[in-house]
Parts: structure tokens; C-alpha cells; sequence
């Protein structure tokens, strides 16, 4: 049986950036509490600077949560533990880009992601029991970004055109 964090252990940089502050020891549901934890930066970073800077951010967490999960993983021998949520912060960030801060878009983003991370069409199935380590880790999450944000944009294209 692999080690679980504690609180005290986000005294860790490597645990305190893959548990995103935290809340993915908060249960039941982490990656729920990680996507929520997710939500009020992404949209800060939004409504600042726009969508390249969350694009741009996006790619910053996905790089960072690569290192923080492997070294996190390493530390509790574990492979992707429901505690590391950095992959929520990534995943979830690149579905809001297509919300543009749009309230009702925000939260069929939010939705979206959680679904798409949680049922794993292909490739994000793919993505999560074939790839090892970080990238394995950061991998799934991003596709089911990819496909939030696909799947917001054409509800907001559809949405727009209806009511032009």
C-alpha cells in the first residue's frame, strides 16, 4: 500500500503544486475539488490577459505538473493517485479558453471537462493506461480538455448563429 500526503506535507513544493494547494486531499472526489480550486485562477488569468495567457498557462502547468507528479508519485510510491490534481488545473484551463468568461460557457466547461475526464473517450483511456510517469499523469486531463473545448465551442458557435 502506497503513502498518502498529509496537510503537513505540502511543506513539499513537489506536493504542494501536484495537490494544487491542497485540494486534492479533500475528499470524496478530489478531482472534482481540484477542478473547483482550478476555477478562480483560470478565469483570473482570463479575464487578464485573455485567452493566449490561459493558453500560455495552461502549457506552464502541464510542463510544471510533469515533474511535481513524477516526484510526487516517487515520494508516496504511487502511480496517478487521485490526491495529484495539478492534471485538473491543465485540463481544466484549456476547456475555459472556449468559454470566454462567459458565465453559462464556464460551466458547461467545467461540466464538459468533468465528464470527458471522468467516462475517458478515446484517446484519453488510451492516454491514461499507456502513458507512465508525469506525462501519463498530465496526459489524460489535457485530452479531456480538448475535448471540453471543442465541445464548448461548438455549443457557443451554435448558441451565437441561433441567435443572431
Amino acid at each position: 500500500m502506497s503513502a498518502r500526503p498529509a496537510f503537513r506535507d505540502l511543506r513539499d513544493p513537489m506536493v504542494l503544486l501536484s495537490t494544487w494547494g491542497g485540494s486534492g486531499l479533500l475528499r470524496p472526489a478530489p478531482g472534482t475539488w481540484g477542478s473547483l480550486a482550478a476555477l478562480p485562477p483560470g478565469l483570473l488569468i482570463l479575464m487578464a490577459g485573455g485567452k493566449w495567457a490561459l493558453a500560455l498557462a495552461a502549457f506552464a502547468v502541464l510542463i510544471v505538473g510533469i515533474f511535481s507528479s513524477n516526484a510526487t508519485m516517487k515520494r508516496f510510491g504511487c502511480h496517478d493517485p487521485g490526491y495529484i490534481v495539478i492534471d485538473e488545473v491543465a485540463g481544466l484551463w484549456i476547456a475555459l479558453i472556449a468559454s470566454g468568461g462567459n458565465w453559462p460557457f464556464v460551466l458547461l466547461a467545467f461540466l464538459l471537462f468533468r465528464l470527458f475526464d471522468i467516462l475517458k473517450p478515446w484517446p484519453v483511456g488510451w492516454a491514461d493506461k499507456r502513458l507512465d510517469g508525469g506525462l501519463g499523469v498530465m496526459m489524460d486531463d489535457v485530452l479531456a480538455g480538448l475535448y471540453a473545448f471543442g465541445g464548448v465551442w461548438l455549443i457557443a458557435f451554435l448558441w451565437e448563429r441561433a441567435n443572431v
